[in-house]
């Protein structure tokens, strides 16, 4: 049981830093966003959403590489720390 929870903690986890990169290949709601909130648009890419406008645009990647990084870290140490097999 533990372990199922710590597996889908990751697959939601991961879910959301694909939503965030620019790779988000799926369309599952309309165009205005999710339950009609614009800031979580269909097509993923938010954060190049929030670096527009700075000198951060051109190092998206290394930001979403170093951010999934560093998220998985912390999700994996939490795993490690408070759900043991």
């Amino acid at each position: 049981m533990k372990r199922a929870f710590s597996l889908s903690l990751m697959f939601v986890i991961g879910t959301i830093l694909f939503y965030i990169s620019r790779f988000w290949p799926f369309s599952f709601w309309d165009r205005p966003g999710l339950f009609g909130w614009g800031q979580l648009p269909p097509n993923g890419g938010l954060l190049r959403r929030w670096l527009r406008g700075t000198d951060f645009t051109a190092y998206e990647l290394l930001i979403w590489i170093v951010l999934v990084f560093l998220c998985l870290t912390a999700v994996q140490k939490f795993s490690d720390r408070f759900i043991r097999p």
